[in-house]
């Protein structure tokens, strides 16, 4: 498997993330990851515009944040939302459910790092998936990334959700 070195900071410290680098205009590599009931999804799972949003962990403040914000937007798109992270799923239920979060679907990818390896974002360091967001269109094409440079940090919420709009 590829290894990517430096391309992320986690804390101020360069980590290694396995898997190939995403581009605009690939088509959307598949993946399997598990819902909240342990049920596989796939990408063919999941019609339409889609928006990947990727986050260590559901239960710390920025992928919190960026859940909600997400959450919020998705009344105002024509797009699948799914947050993907190698949270177990019991406690992805349990965190959307705290949270009031109903129209993001939480996916795990804590079995097989399938997700992360397809899309680049395995942080082989820690196990855990870098932050990212991926626009995909209804043809499975990649339309836009954003890798974040310090995984502690948000990424570009006002262009991911631009992109969104364009896809359609």
């Amino acid at each position: 498997m590829e290894e990517r070195n430096g391309v992320v900071t986690f804390g101020g410290k360069p980590v290694t993330l396995l898997g190939p680098e995403i581009k605009v205009g690939d088509k959307a590599p598949d993946f399997t990851v598990v819902d909240n009931s342990l049920n596989p999804k796939s990408l063919k799972d999941f019609e339409g515009v889609k928006l990947i949003s990727v986050v260590p962990s559901l239960d710390t403040p920025v992928c919190d944040a960026q859940t909600r914000r997400f959450n919020e937007e998705a009344a105002k798109l024509n797009a699948t939302i799914l947050t993907i992270s190698v949270d177990l799923p019991f406690a992805q239920k349990r965190w959307c459910g705290a949270a009031g979060i109903d129209k993001v679907i939480t996916l795990s990818d804590y079995q097989t790092m399938s997700f992360g390896s397809a899309y680049g974002t395995y942080i082989k360091d820690l196990r855990l998936e870098a932050r990212a967001v991926f626009v995909i269109n209804s043809k499975n094409e990649v339309t836009y990334v954003e890798y974040v440079k310090e995984v502690t940090e948000h990424p570009n919420y006002e262009k991911a959700l631009e992109a969104v709009k364009a896809a359609q």
